[in-house]
């Protein structure tokens, strides 16, 4: 009976994570009616929240697709409660990637739920675990932009346009990001169980500065520029073009100076 009832707890949803659905449906339904005085602020905490959910997504696909695969120690862990909280890293996995997205609009790939890969038996089984986040993100992507490429935006108001337009921004470059086979990233994580021993052997002391590396060639405008045209290029196969983007930047950023100047009604 204790055994039952602790496992039951261990897959409760939580209240944390329910309460930022909690602040992205209020603020959501803020920016879609107009509701608040100051569009920009139901604009950045709706991203925001929306943000975050996604980030404790993208660790729950990690953590489920392992207990699917042989980790059963994924549930006393607090894996699949969804409370960010519980996750190893909670400052790669939430406090930076948020920082990232008010600075700089731009997904930071998150630290992964610890996982006990010597539980888990065939290569195929560790690449899923490894892609399921990024997978998550890309799944978000698509419902993000889903009433651009059905051309479903009769009656959407546009603050709220802009709002899905730049999560989906976040989405895309959070999922290119992650897929990126470099060690430390799920990108190489997929990669990995099929290079030799001795290949994962030389890598591994790179994984703890895999994302700093990513992030020092992004710095290089010319890698920048050719990173973000694949962003934009793949945003707008899904309907989203730049203005888009761009007003759901300037409304999320409203403290800056200029911002506001996408009209919106």
């Amino acid at each position: 009976m204790t055994t039952a009832a602790s496992r039951r707890s261990d897959r409760r949803i939580s209240p944390v994570f329910l309460g930022i659905v909690a602040v992205m449906a209020v603020t959501g339904w803020a920016t879609w009616t107009g509701f608040a005085e100051q569009p920009g602020i139901a604009v950045f905490l709706f991203v925001t929240a929306a943000w975050i959910v996604s980030l404790c997504l993208h660790e729950y696909a990690h953590a489920r697709t392992a207990l699917h695969s042989g980790d059963i120690s994924i549930g006393a862990k607090g894996y699949l409660t969804l409370n960010p909280l519980k996750y190893t890293h909670a400052l790669l996995s939430i406090v930076l990637p948020v920082l990232f997205v008010i600075m700089g609009g731009i997904g930071l790939p998150g630290g992964a739920v610890f996982i006990e890969r010597g539980r888990i038996r065939g290569r195929w089984r560790h690449s899923l675990i490894s892609a399921a986040g990024p997978l998550t993100n890309v799944a978000f992507a698509v419902v993000c932009t889903a009433p651009f490429w059905l051309d479903a935006l009769d009656g959407v108001p546009e603050a709220f346009q802009y709002a899905l337009a730049f999560l989906a921004l976040l989405q895309v470059t959070a999922a290119i990001l992650n897929f990126l086979p470099v060690p430390g990233l799920d990108g190489y994580g997929v990669i990995e169980p099929w290079l030799s021993h001795k290949a994962r052997r030389q890598m591994e002391p790179l994984a703890p500065f895999g994302l700093l590396l990513v992030f020092a060639v992004l710095w290089i405008p010319q890698v920048n520029g050719v990173f973000f045209d694949a962003v934009d290029a793949i945003l707008r196969v899904l309907g989203i073009g730049d203005l888009e983007t761009y007003c759901g930047q300037d409304l999320y950023r409203f403290w800056q100076e200029g911002s506001g100047v996408c009209v919106t009604r």
